[in-house]
């Protein structure tokens, strides 16, 4: 290989492998304190609350055979060792997992599909906003990604690879590049003693280096935003624990949105001997792909020097249009520090001069002035390297950054530029990546403060059990990670007819910026409402300005229309894109010109869906709740309300006006219009039967919903003094609640729909989605009470029985739809699969209810099967079945664990008897917020 390290320093390893160096003392595997191990809590009995049974399996860091824990690693999180192999290797769902009667069901739509298709990709050279026919595969990797919100993000794999890139908005390359790595350097009395790349990987580049870490003495811990990794060096005597850390900062909207990551190198020297140490960071100038191969690109070094603080670096520009970008590699430089740098280096050669430039003397030779600019073809990479003395027995920090400045940004149409937000702080001139390197290594330690203050309450109550603790916080990935961007929003194009009716419309947008994130990463629509709904709590209750804006954005669009005629692939059917006073699907699709253009989505004309114009109503009241924001509740109520009680002239009366025609037969409930016509789009509500008399078909779902947003709007109208509206909804509602428990209530349950077909009695895990936002909202119970508590608490048992603990042995959470006799609903493709979002949804519900054992032991079945057993952290689905398959990864909607969180902390605050700060499940009471406030904000800021 030529590394220049003596044989028996060189780590090449594979288990039970002779040829391995490991110490002779090693012994057996120390236990850890992770998700996998015993923690206080679960000793507790099993009647207390927040208790959820586990098995204390260590499956993840069984193959650990280390003694190191790390510096400073939290006993809670998701904790793997880098030997780890998942043995379940799941497929996506494609149309080779329909069963046949379904096949046949939507025959048409899959010959639509793939007439589309042709069309999107032969011949608009475009990518499907969902492409059925590439889905992106199985890859067990991945791990906390890097950046703020809506800058771009880079994930890094739990093995330390750079492996997942969203530098474009919202398009992703999944791709691992291989000279993007940290190498360790030792040197003891002036002679190299270990060099390793920190990777486990044997590529067929960069030969000339020594891959192949042992990866049983090293462990991966995720807490996010931050993660640890723990390498112990065989026979070295020294541990090294890598602590990486983005800015996600709840209620912050700077720092935040900052594109930037910081990795703090701890390194203990275990041994009597001083030692040298050196930590080389090297980054390929772009991803090795199509975009690098017309050539271009450049690398220079840079040193800034501010406050007293010194960063040096490398500067890699890499200016293809249409979204040209530069990334800064730098450290930080301190007294006993040495930074030094290689400018350019071939990363697809044997990386010889590279690897013995370093084994030399721990150090790079940092050559002056910028590179040669690369030619057509051909690939450039640079490195920077931080040195230090370790004393024996000592332990030094060696500190690195990574930022990239993408300050301009065009979608896929290029039709407009964007600004991003981190611009009103560093500039949009492109020239911001060394300000921002030198502020994030002067400000990281300010950011973990923060995040310790915003977590801590969380992780020390110990009535919470360990799995949730990491779910909770590491599910938060996709706020960063869902294609998400944060924009600038010019004054220009906020409409003048609207920014009158809506006072903070204006306000809002200027200072909080435009916020926009995908569906999922493979189901590309910004801001996808019906999904949004379960996801909006994260954003709620850590970046309540954020979800305003984008209720603002949605009122903007739901008083537009775009009346151009496609053809839905569902139906067939040639109908408008966007019809006015109905709220859109989604926002647009990132590869064309999103906020211009809505509603990507042409699976179904979604103006006929029943739970998108009721969601909006919800979550404005919801909204108001939390937030105690009497302007936006104003702003927000002519939009709501129907036509002819409208309050203010200059604007059409809008949302409820459009959901009250589904009322064929006036007794207060709409009704299903006979195919998927809300979120679950594969689930069809039984068309109406053929009688003389009109017959409500409604459902329990929407019925549900419907119910619970006519219930909000007596509760608006009584806030905003329209005494008039509020009668004409208690009326509505009064009617609706004796409709819908004659027509759906069966003694155990809400029935699926009311109509005659089987799949009618289908007990549906999200039949109370109504409920659990009115009881998120301090609506649903005592006077406000919708529908009958023992109802609903009867409901959710039998749900517990049936769909969670008849389904796969209680182990992977509550199937959408269970028979009354115990076999999951297989009417459709979307009943029988366990949607993760809606069973942390479920969840939240029972704990509102006070079955908090259950909702506890409901969400663990997901978080086990997602993050345990089908390796598929930091890409939680929306969809798996009990056997063979996923759908759709890095999905929005299990960001709604956290509306678990506000029913643990509305539930705490029932009990506290005064304004004092209370400890656990993350609830801090201040003496300047009322209780709505303080449950929406429950980090101190």
């Amino acid at each position: 290989m030529g590394t220049g390290v003596p044989a028996s320093e060189q780590t090449s390893c594979a288990k039970g492998d002779p040829q391995v160096y490991c110490p002779e003392d090693t012994g057996g595997t120390e236990a850890v304190q992770a998700t996998d191990c015993e923690s206080p809590e679960d000793n507790q009995s099993q009647n207390e609350p927040g208790y959820s049974s586990r098995e204390d399996t260590g499956q993840l860091m069984a193959s650990y055979e280390g003694k190191a824990k790390g510096y400073q690693v939290p006993p809670f999180g998701w904790r793997i060792c880098l030997a780890h192999e998942f043995t379940e290797k799941r497929k996506p769902f494609n149309a080779n997992d329909v069963s046949l009667s379904n096949l046949i069901k939507h025959l048409g739509m899959g010959l639509r599909y793939l007439q589309w298709w042709y069309r999107k990709t032969q011949v608009e050279k475009k990518t499907p906003f969902i492409d059925l026919i590439n889905c992106v595969p199985l890859r067990q990797i991945y791990g906390c990604p890097l950046g703020g919100i809506g800058g771009g993000t880079i994930t890094r794999g739990w093995r330390g690879q750079f492996c997942r890139w969203q530098l474009n908005p919202g398009m992703y390359q999944h791709q691992t590049v291989i000279a993007d790595q940290f190498t360790v350097c030792l040197r003891r009395k002036g002679h190299t003693v270990y060099q390793q790349v920190l990777s486990m990987e044997r590529p067929s580049v960069l030969r000339s280096w020594n891959w192949g870490l042992c990866g049983y003495f090293a462990f991966y811990h995720a807490l996010y935003p931050r993660a640890w990794t723990v390498y112990q060096l065989p026979g070295q005597n020294v541990t090294l624990t890598c602590r990486q850390i983005t800015p996600i900062l709840p209620h912050d909207y700077q720092d935040s949105s900052l594109p930037v990551a910081i990795f703090v190198w701890d390194v203990e020297n275990e041994g009597d001997e001083a030692v040298d140490v050196s930590i080389m960071f090297s980054m390929r100038n772009g991803l090795g792909g199509e975009d690098d191969a017309p050539g271009g690109l450049w690398n220079e070094p840079f040193c800034l020097e501010r406050d007293g603080a010194t960063v040096q670096g490398l500067l890699l520009h890499h200016p293809t249009l249409p979204n040209p970008y530069t990334m800064a590699v730098a450290a930080r430089l301190m007294a006993d520090t040495t930074v030094t740098h290689i400018t350019a280096f071939d990363p697809d050669s044997t990386g010889q001069q590279v690897w013995q430039d370093l084994l030399q003397d721990g150090q790079l030779d940092s050559p002056a002035g910028r590179s040669p600019t690369s030619q057509k073809g051909e690939g450039i990479a640079g490195a920077v390297c931080a040195t230090g003395k370790l004393p024996p027995r000592g332990r030094r920090s060696l500190e690195f950054s990574l930022a990239w400045d993408m300050p301009r940004i065009m979608f896929g149409a290029k039709g407009q530029v964007h600004y991003r937000r981190y611009t009103r702080f560093f500039g949009p001139d492109g020239d911001a990546a060394p300000t921002l390197s030198h502020y994030a290594l002067c400000r990281y330690t300010d950011w973990e403060e923060k995040i310790s203050a915003w977590q801590s309450p969380v992780l020390d109550d110990r009535s919470l059990p360990a799995w949730y603790k990491s779910a909770l916080f590491n599910e938060l990935y996709f706020l960063a990670d869902g294609g998400t961007v944060w924009l600038e929003v010019p004054e220009a194009s906020l409409p003048e007819e609207l920014v009158g009716s809506m006072h903070q419309l204006h306000p809002i947008l200027r200072e909080y910026g435009r916020f926009g994130y995908l569906e999922g990463q493979e189901y590309r629509m910004y801001n996808t409402y019906d999904v949004h709904f379960y996801a909006s709590f994260a954003l709620i209750m850590l970046w309540p300005k954020l979800e305003l804006s984008l209720q603002y954005d949605m009122a903007l669009a739901t008083l537009r229309e775009d009346l151009t005629q496609r053809r839905y692939l569902m139906s067939g059917i040639m109908a408008p894109v966007k019809r006015r006073n109905v709220i859109p699907h989604d926002i647009g699709d990132p590869d064309d010109e999103p906020w211009l253009r809505v509603n990507a989505y042409v699976v179904h004309d979604t103006a006929d869906w029943k739970d998108l114009n009721l969601k909006f109503v919800l979550q404005v009241y919801r909204d108001y709740y939390l937030t105690g924001d009497q302007s936006f509740l104003r702003d927000m109520w002519p939009v709501c309300l129907v036509r002819d009680v409208c309050a203010v002239a200059s604007m059409p009366g809008a949302v409820m006006e459009s959901e009250m025609k589904f009322d064929k037969d006036q007794d207060g409930l709409i009704e299903n219009g006979g195919y998927a016509d809300q979120t679950y789009d594969g689930w069809v509500t039984t068309g109406p039967s053929v009688t003389p008399e009109p017959v409500s078909l409604t459902s329990a779902y929407c019925g549900g919903l419907w119910l619970a947003a006519v219930a909000v709007m007596v509760r608006m109208a009584a806030l905003c003094g329209a005494p008039d509206v509020q009668d004409k909804f208690s009326s509505i509602l009064s009617r609706g609640q004796e409709a819908y428990e004659r027509l759906l209530w069966n003694g155990r349950y809400y029935n699926y729909d009311c109509s005659s077909q089987p799949q009618s009695f289908s007990i549906m895990s999200d039949q109370c989605a109504g409920q659990w936002f009115l009881r998120a909202s301090g609506l649903g119970e005592g006077d406000s009470e919708v529908f009958p508590t023992h109802h609903v608490v009867r409901a959710l048992q039998t749900i517990f029985e049936f769909n969670v603990q008849a389904f796969a042995g209680g182990a992977m959470g509550a199937v959408n739809g269970m028979q009354p006799h115990g076999v999951p609903d297989r009417s459709s493709v979307q009943s029988d699969e366990v949607w993760v979002g809606v069973v942390y949804g479920l969840a939240a519900t029972m704990i509102q209810e006070g079955l908090t054992w259950e909702g506890f032991r409901t969400a663990e079945g997901c978080y086990r099967t997602v993050w345990e057993r089908l390796g598929l952290a930091f890409q939680t689905p929306e969809a798996y079945c009990q056997q063979r398959v996923y759908r759709s990864l890095a999905y929005m909607r299990p960001l709604s664990i956290w509306a678990m969180q506000l029913a643990l902390q509305q539930q705490q605050h029932k009990k506290a008897s005064g304004p004092k700060a209370k400890q656990g499940t993350g609830l801090s009471m201040g003496p300047k917020l009322g209780p709505k406030e303080t449950m929406a904000n429950p980090s101190p800021e």
